[in-house]
Parts: C-alpha cells; sequence; structure tokens
C-alpha cells in the first residue's frame, strides 16, 4: 500500500504531462493596455483619446486636444482663424463720448456777469474750460426759478483767412455767440484762470454738489453766487460738444444744458 502511494505521488513529476489551456471563447476579448501615471495617482488606460487624459501640465492637455482637432478635421489654426474674420462692410460712425466732469456757474451776486467753469474734478485748479458769459447773474438766476429748464448755446464760425479756427480743438475758440433758450443775449469770451476766480474755486473745494452765497471778502468785495454740480460732457464730433447738469437721485432739481456748436 506504501508502494502505491508513494507511485501515485512522485510518478508526475517525473512524467510530463500536457498543460491545461483554460477554454477560449469564440468572442475576442480586447485586453486594455495600463500604465503607470507620471503623478503617480491611478492607472491610465492607453486607449483613451489624448483630450481625455489628465496631465499635470495644462498646456500639454490644451496641445494634445488641438493636435487631435487638427488631425480629425485636417483643417490648421491660420484657416481657422481666416474663416473667423468677417469682412467690414461699411465703416459706422463714431458714437459719441461721455465722461463726467464738475461744472461750477458763479458770478457777483448784484452787478456782475456769470461764469461758467468746468473741472477734471472740484480739487483741480487747472478748469477744462473757463466762460465770461455776458448774461447778468440777476438774469440767469429769474430764468431759472421760472422756468426750471435752462439751454445756453454757443455758437462760433469756422471763418476763413486769419480768423479761421476750423481746425482748432473746440474748447480753444475765444469768442462765441452767446443764445440763451433761443434769445440772443450777447457773447462768451474764453478766459485764463486769474487769481481771483482761482481762489474763489479754492473756497469752493469742499463743495461737490449744491449751491449758495460766498460772503463778501478777500476772495471777493461783493458776495458770490454760485451753483455746482456733475455734468455730464458729451463729445458729439469736432465741431459739437454739451454740458448737461445731473440732478441728485430722486431729485427734479434744476435742468441745464451748455452746448458748443462750430458751424462750417
Amino acid at each position: 500500500m506504501k508502494i502505491d502511494a508513494l507511485r501515485r505521488l512522485l510518478l508526475p513529476c517525473f512524467s510530463p504531462t500536457s498543460p491545461t489551456r483554460p477554454p477560449t471563447s469564440s468572442a475576442t476579448t480586447t485586453r486594455t493596455k495600463r500604465r503607470l501615471s507620471a503623478s503617480l495617482q491611478d492607472d491610465i488606460p492607453l486607449n483613451v483619446p489624448r483630450q481625455l487624459r489628465s496631465s499635470s501640465n495644462p498646456q500639454e492637455s490644451n496641445k494634445a486636444a488641438e493636435d487631435d482637432g487638427n488631425e480629425g478635421d485636417g483643417s490648421n489654426g491660420s484657416d481657422q482663424s481666416d474663416f473667423s474674420r468677417s469682412p467690414v462692410d461699411q465703416v459706422l460712425p463714431p458714437r459719441p463720448s461721455k465722461t463726467m466732469t464738475i461744472g461750477t456757474i458763479f458770478g457777483p451776486r448784484r452787478g456782475g456777469h456769470v461764469w461758467f467753469c468746468v473741472q477734471h474734478d472740484r480739487l483741480s485748479m487747472k478748469p477744462l474750460l473757463l466762460l465770461e458769459l455776458s448774461i447778468p447773474t440777476l438774469l440767469l438766476a429769474k430764468e431759472m426759478r421760472s422756468s426750471g429748464l435752462v439751454r445756453i448755446a454757443l455758437e462760433c464760425s469756422a471763418g476763413t483767412g486769419e480768423t479761421n479756427v476750423g481746425s482748432w480743438p473746440l474748447r480753444s475758440v475765444p469768442v462765441w455767440t452767446l443764445s440763451c433758450d433761443g434769445k440772443k443775449l450777447g457773447f462768451a469770451v474764453k478766459r485764463r484762470l486769474s487769481e481771483k476766480n482761482r481762489m474763489i474755486l479754492k473756497t469752493m473745494q469742499s463743495i461737490s454738489v449744491g449751491a449758495g452765497v460766498i460772503p463778501s471778502s478777500g476772495v471777493s468785495s461783493s458776495e458770490v453766487t454760485y451753483m455746482r454740480g456733475n455734468y455730464e460732457h458729451v463729445v458729439g464730433s469736432t465741431d459739437s460738444e454739451s454740458f448737461h447738469l445731473i440732478n441728485p437721485d430722486e431729485c427734479s432739481g434744476q435742468e441745464l444744458s451748455v452746448f458748443l456748436i462750430r458751424t462750417r
């Protein structure tokens, strides 16, 4: 019995047998090749498209996606850029530009004319525009109280010869014809900032919006009335600009506009 048991145990070691193979099925199975990712996070199948693979470098992923797209449709970057461009059928006129400025109307309370000053901000001592209007201060105040809607139009002609101001910047024109609500009231003259006016503006530096009276002092020998507010500066063209008073929210205050127009 012992000899038979040893024969059954040792016989397979000396007599080779044909290896058993697992049964094969008719359907072929596709083995997925896998490799270790560069970041040592997960194994990534190699048969996944390149644009779906995660990469530690975003630039490489974007480049791979672009390459796959070019291989698929056979196009290149220059063709796409040329296709995206659309020809300009017509040249549209430029839109009016709008900016915010500080505008101040001031003048002697009695026996004087109105001044109109435009500044970038209330702290600036270099006005964008400073005009002396031939309208008496009392007359302008009366117009504002009666109608509440005031339109001041300043017009000039391009002229010819020595008086040709057609090529000048509009705010550099020295003399204007003045109309207020359709009535001609004289002229407006561009002025340089004098020491007296500089002191008046400096006195109002702390005021952003408002109206009142500056008492007579070393700044002025008489009381100075003023009205300051935010103005919308609209540049329509090289021959037209306008300034429109912006009232505070929920306030139906004074409506005032100043127009600069050059005719040719």
